[in-house]
């Protein structure tokens, strides 16, 4: 199938020299990135020598990707501005911790060890290859996940703007991306991220202005988004929703749970402990993000980039969760859809899917309306839902109760005038291939709140927009996991005793890169729908953290630290934070089916026990984590005055 005609049928020509330029320059930047890189230091580590500006850029680009502005968006859609929170973890953990306490100290060390990679970093602080090997092990099989959540993110809003097949658009969208970290090394990643950043940018400051004049400014925007709090899903109000302008109800362990129901108030430990907490406080973690501390040559620079690094986070973050949030307005009060029907059908719409369980799915009519004259249904919108009724004819189910009802107008050509009248989730109606089924796709609400509600020319700087959150976040997950099978396994396993990198290493980097956008790309197959972007994000940010932020804050400041410790608190956290996924997270839990076939039941073994099963891995596992760290290490042989010299550069206080 080719993907010009079909892009032809969508695109302009204006469009299309935009997207080509936009693609040129990046694939110029990228080149400027082979050409500069000289040595495997360059590939890894951009030679140590990069402006604070680009290296700021770079770190909120990486930082800030299509999970954010699409997957997180849409959870806004969902949850309100409850996210916000997150918004604030950002900045003062992801920005102002890591760059005045953390990147300092990270710098030093690792310019004095040497150190090309996170996983590198570690393992010569601790004087162990074991502890490299593990974290590039760990990374490298756990990072596709990540990527998987990025990739699905741009995919969705082709998929939404262009009308093409999603499976089409996933493999044109991770092939594109690899191809500029492939030949460019971490240099072509920083030119491009730096570029992307300022798109980026531009885009998120167009798309806050417009949201707010499409809903009569600020004060009538959110004065409408507090009066809609009765609107909110049926689903989200039993689990503790009161409202997008409010945090989520909070209880623990209230009540018991109907077998197969949701427990009380899981919302408030969805939204802190999983997206607030899980990637608020992982994000100092981030390899992929630690690396960039590397990457400069002086503690002024690291200075100098907090203000820009800050002012990005918050414009990126902030605008995102706003805007998803206030999109229920825009859907529910003033879209209004004309084109002509295509068809009127009687149907499903399944607005939960739990692994092993029966989808939920409520029966309703739906209109297919064809907007762009193409002769082909674009656009689906709920007419109403249609209540299930048993054999005396008594209602069974009143999906009518559940569901939007749509104000159906036929105009004089013979067109249909359509004001949906939906919530964000209502209104992200797309239809699932793998199952075959309509599903309310929380991942597509930011997509279609822009191909509807914004102009056609903001369309094609969206997409550019995503493109480059996609692209610059992505290029550096798969330099990342390249650099941790091929440097910090193979690099150490296959001849390099000392760890050092080597340009022989680089072959190695590359073809984990292909290894891994592979993984990304089979993960973002099989893994729509059901806000999966937002979970898989907080699943990898988590175990990030419990696995290595003990060892890595200690590395920096505590001398009395061992190699010891370190391990254990690498793989307390990992046996701690993949135990809770395995059997106690009952989403990712209902996904691998272990519980179910153990006890041929529920998803979790703690489903008797209301709001554990959706407490967030992170909560239990990172505490334990960093007990263990400390205890193993005061209980184990410290480190010798010789290698922490080597550490610190000046040799620790007699005692």
């Amino acid at each position: 199938m080719s993907i010009v005609p079909l892009l032809a049928q969508e695109v302009s020509s204006t469009d299309m020299v935009l997207i080509v330029l936009y693609m040129g320059i990046t694939a110029f930047l990228g080149y400027l990135g082979y050409r500069h890189t000289k040595s495997a230091a360059d590939y890894l580590i951009a030679g140590r020598k990069v402006h604070p500006f680009v290296m700021a850029m770079s770190y909120g680009a990486t930082f800030i990707s299509t999970s954010a502005i699409v997957g997180f968006g849409g959870v806004a859609g969902m949850f309100g501005m409850s996210l916000l929170w997150l918004t604030f973890c950002n900045i003062f953990v992801g920005i102002f911790v890591a760059f005045v306490f953390l990147g300092g100290p990270t710098r030093r060390i690792g310019h004095r060890l040497d150190a090309h990679t996170f996983p590198e970093l570690l393992g010569r602080r601790y004087d162990s290859a074991l502890v490299q090997i593990l974290a590039g092990l760990v990374i490298f099989l756990v990072m596709p996940l990540y990527a998987g959540a990025v990739l699905i993110g741009g995919t969705e809003f082709i998929t939404t703007a262009f009308h093409l097949d999603y499976t089409l658009a996933l493999l044109i969208f991770a092939i594109i991306t690899a191809v500029y970290v492939f030949y460019g090394g971490l240099k072509g990643v920083l030119y491009t991220d730096t570029f992307q950043g300022a798109i980026m940018t531009f885009g998120m400051l167009a798309l806050i202005v417009g949201a707010y004049w499409t809903l009569g400014g600020v004060v009538q925007g959110h004065q409408d988004l507090t009066a809609m709090k009765n609107e909110a899903f049926v689903g989200f109000k039993a689990i503790g929703h009161q409202g997008w302008t409010d945090m989520p109800k909070f209880g623990f362990g209230q009540g018991e749970a109907p077998a197969g129901k949701p427990s009380p108030y899981n919302l408030w430990w969805i939204v802190v402990s999983t997206i607030v907490l899980g990637v608020g406080i992982g994000v100092l973690a981030q390899p992929q993000l630690v690396v960039r501390f590397l990457t400069v040559k002086s503690g002024r620079e690291l200075n100098r980039a907090l203000v820009y690094g800050g002012a990005f986070i918050l414009l990126m973050t902030g605008v995102a969760f706003t805007v998803g949030s206030l999109s229920n307005v825009f859907f529910f009060k003033h879209e209004v859809v004309t084109g002509k029907l295509i068809a009127r059908e009687d149907t499903s719409i399944v607005v939960k899917r739990d692994p092993g369980q029966k989808a939920v799915a409520f029966p309703c009519k739906l209109l297919h309306l064809d907007t762009t004259n193409s002769g082909k249904a674009d656009t689906h919108l709920i007419e109403m839902g249609i209540d299930v009724l048993d054999a005396e004819g008594k209602v069974k189910l009143p999906a009518s109760k559940f569901l939007p009802r749509a104000e159906v107008k036929e105009l004089d050509d013979g067109r249909l005038e359509v004001r949906p009248r939906a919530t964000a989730f209502t209104r992200a109606v797309v239809y699932d291939e793998k199952n075959q089924t309509w599903m309310c796709n929380p991942d597509s609400i930011i997509p279609i709140y822009v191909t509807t509600a914004m102009p056609r020319w903001f369309r094609i700087l969206f997409l550019l927009t995503l493109l480059a959150a996609a692209m610059s976040t992505m290029s550096s997950q798969y330099h990342t996991l390249g650099s941790a099978i091929g440097h910090d396994v193979f690099g150490r396993l296959l001849g390099n005793k000392d760890g050092s990198a080597s340009s022989r290493s680089i072959m190695v980097v590359r073809g984990g890169i292909v290894v891994g956008l592979i993984l990304a790309v089979i993960l973002g197959y099989y893994s729509r729908g059901g806000y999966i972007i937002a979970r898989a994000t907080a699943i990898f940010f988590g175990l990030c953290a419990a696995m290595f932020l003990p060892a890595f804050i200690g590395g920096l400041f505590w001398r009395r630290a061992t190699r010891t410790g370190a391990l254990a608190s690498m793989l307390a956290g990992f046996v701690v934070s993949t135990f809770w996924l395995v059997l106690v997270k009952e989403s990712e839990a209902g996904a691998i089916g272990l519980v179910r076939v153990l006890t041929k039941g529920p998803n979790s073994i703690l489903h008797a026990y209301p709001n554990w099963p959706v407490v967030d891995p992170l909560i239990v596992a990172l505490p334990i984590s960093a007990i263990v760290f400390v205890l193993v290490s005061l209980l184990s042989a410290k480190p010798s005055d010789v290698h922490l010299e080597k550490c610190f550069g000046d040799a620790p206080a007699k005692a």
